[in-house]
């Protein structure tokens, strides 16, 4: 018992470290290096580990995507008795933030500059090439490259402004 807690005091910063990785959580990775030393700790009385270091590592490993894998299921489970007007009420608010955030891309393309708008609007809404909005507005390859670029970004910066 005496050699466990040794291994505890050297490892213990590793074996959180893989769980931390995998789980992502503070608490759950904390839970799982305990969980992991008692394991190792009845392990070690059946079998003889030749590294030491890398099977710690692959036991950490294993256990935290055993956990990862028992936390899904679970979270399948209980999507399944989801009421649906449930479903229906979280459809209803994705249709109301499309709808908003439309309107808001709609009110942005309308303070764009002209050509800015026009090159957006070619490229991304008439999936255009450069080349072919190159021969459409008569605007260098350059020119038309710059202007989605910073049309692009005009429109992030309004339509962050609408959500604000």
């Amino acid at each position: 018992m005496h050699s466990v807690g040794i291994l505890y005091d050297r490892y213990l910063h590793l074996v959180y470290g893989v769980c931390l990785k995998y789980l992502g959580e503070r608490e759950r990775s904390k839970d799982a290096t305990m969980a992991v030393f008692e394991k190792i700790t009845e392990a070690l009385k059946e079998q003889e580990v030749q590294y030491f270091k890398s099977w710690l590592y692959i036991v950490s490993k294993n256990y935290c995507l055993m956990q990862l894998r028992k936390s899904k299921k679970e979270l399948k489970i209980s999507e399944d008795f989801v009421e649906t007007n449930l479903v229906e009420h979280l459809e209803d608010e994705d249709a109301n933030r499309i709808d908003r955030d439309l309107t808001a891309l709609e009110k942005c393309m309308k303070t764009l500059k002209k050509d800015q708008e026009q090159c957006v609007r070619l490229f991304y809404l008439d999936s255009k090439s450069y080349v072919e909005i190159e021969e459409i507005t008569s605007f260098s390859l350059k020119k038309v490259k710059s202007h989605i670029q910073n049309g692009k970004r005009n429109l992030r910066i309004c339509i962050e402004r609408h959500h604000e």
